[in-house]
C-alpha cells in the first residue's frame, strides 16, 4: 500500500522524536512492502517565526489531503513566558483541531511489564491497567467565547456544548467499549455544571442502542481521585475537552514516564497521531528525549489503517527495548542511558 503522510515536527524536542518515528515507520514500510511519502509542514512556533501564524493555510491544506498527519509537539518558552503575546503557538494546535474536524482524542494508558515498577504508583495498584479515554476536542471551554472586562480585572471563558457534540464523542466511546470489555464511565461533574447535564442526559439517552455496554456516570474529582487507587478499575472513559485534557495527563504518568504514552485525534476524513508530552524545550538538541510514545502514536496509525500486524510488530519492538534497557535517561534509573537516535536506530533494526 502506498500513504501520503502530513509530517508536523512542531517545535523542542518534536523535530527529533519525529524523526525516530519516520525511521521506525520506514523499516516497517520496507518489511511489509509499504510505500510512505512523508510531507513535511510547518506549524507551531517554528512556523510563527517562518510565517507569522501558528497554523499556516499551507499547512492545513497538506493535512487535508493526506491519509493521515503524524505531528510532534508545539510551544516554546518565549511565548510560555510572555502572556500578552498576540499570536501562540497553541492557537495553530486548536486551529488545527477545529479546522481538520479533530473531535475526539483517544489516549490510551496502559503499563509495561518491564516497568511496572518505575511508576509513581505501587505494582498492585497498577498491574493490569489498561484504560483508554476520549476526550472531545472541538467544544467546551477551549472554543466558547472569552474574553475580560471591567478595565480587565473580570475576566470570562464560556462552556459551550451542543447535543450532537456530545453524541459523536459517545458513539466512538460505546463503539469501542463494544471491541473491549464493554464498560463505559462518562466523566461529568453534573451536580453543579449544565453542560454536564447535557453530557449526561445524552449518553443516557444513548445506552438503550449499545445494550451490552455497562455504563457509569462519574464525577471528574471522583475519577482523578480514582486514578490513583484503582486506575485498573477503569476500561473506556469518555469526557469533555477541559476534564479530559487534565486527566489524561495525569493517567500518563501510571506507565513511569510521559515519554511512552501516544494518542490519536480521529476527524471525519483524516486523523492526526502525536504523543502526549509537550515540546519539553529544556532538552532540545541534547538527543536526551525519549522517541517511544512517537513511534507508539505511528504504531496506532498503521492500526488505523487497518494494518494491525504492522502496529504490532512496532509494538513488540518497543516492548523489547525496554526489557533490554534500551531507554533514554527518563527511564534509564541510575544504568545505562541511550540517545533519542541509538534508540530509534534499535527499533529500526529489530522490526
Amino acid at each position: 500500500m502506498k500513504f501520503n503522510i502530513a509530517l508536523l515536527a512542531g517545535d523542542g524536542i518534536g523535530p527529533e522524536v519525529i524523526n525516530e518515528a519516520v525511521k521506525v515507520s520506514d523499516a516497517i514500510a520496507k518489511k511489509f512492502n509499504h510505500e510512505i511519502n512523508w510531507i513535511p509542514a510547518l506549524t507551531g512556533a517554528c512556523a510563527i517565526d517562518a510565517v507569522g501564524v501558528p497554523y499556516p493555510d499551507e499547512t492545513h491544506e497538506i493535512c487535508v489531503n493526506a491519509d493521515a498527519v503524524l505531528f510532534g509537539a508545539i510551544g516554546h518558552p518565549k511565548y510560555d513566558n510572555d502572556p500578552s503575546a498576540p499570536v501562540r503557538p497553541e492557537q495553530g494546535l486548536l486551529l488545527m483541531r477545529k479546522k481538520l474536524g479533530l473531535f475526539a482524542n483517544v489516549r490510551p494508558t496502559f503499563t509495561f511489564p518491564s516497568l511496572l515498577d518505575k511508576s509513581p504508583l505501587k505494582r498492585e495498584r497498577i498491574e493490569g491497567t489498561d484504560l483508554v479515554f476520549l476526550r472531545e476536542l472541538t467544544g467546551g471551554i477551549y472554543f466558547g467565547e472569552k474574553g475580560r472586562k471591567d478595565g480587565g480585572d473580570t475576566a470570562f471563558d464560556n462552556c459551550v456544548y451542543t447535543r450532537e457534540e456530545v453524541q459523536r464523542l459517545a458513539k466512538k466511546g460505546f463503539e469501542l467499549a463494544m471491541t473491549r470489555s464493554k464498560k463505559l464511565c462518562c466523566v461529568d461533574k453534573a451536580n453543579v455544571m449544565e453542560t454536564s447535564r447535557l453530557w449526561r442526559e445524552t449518553v443516557q439517552a444513548m445506552e438503550k442502542d449499545y445494550p451490552e455496554v455497562t455504563v457509569s456516570y462519574e464525577f471528574v474529582d471522583a475519577v482523578a481521585m480514582r486514578l490513583v487507587q484503582w486506575p485498573n478499575s477503569y476500561d473506556v472513559l469518555i469526557t469533555e475537552n477541559l476534564f479530559g485534557d487534565i486527566l489524561t495527563d495525569e493517567a500518563s504518568v501510571i506507565s513511569g514516564s510521559m515519554g511512552l504514552m501516544p494518542s490519536a485525534s480521529m476527524g471525519a476524513k483524516v486523523s492526526l497521531f502525536e504523543p502526549i508530552h509537550g515540546s519539553y524545550p529544556q532538552a532540545t538538541g541534547l538527543n536526551i528525549a525519549n522517541p517511544m510514545a512517537t513511534v507508539l502514536s505511528a504504531a496506532m496509525m498503521f492500526e488505523n489503517f487497518g494494518l494491525m500486524e504492522e502496529g504490532k510488530a512496532m509494538r513488540d519492538a518497543v516492548n523489547k527495548a525496554l526489557e533490554a534497557g534500551i531507554v533514554t535517561e527518563d527511564l534509564a534509573d541510575g544504568g545505562k542511558a541511550y540517545g533519542t537516535k541509538e534508540v530509534g536506530d534499535w527499533l529500526a533494526a529489530n522490526i
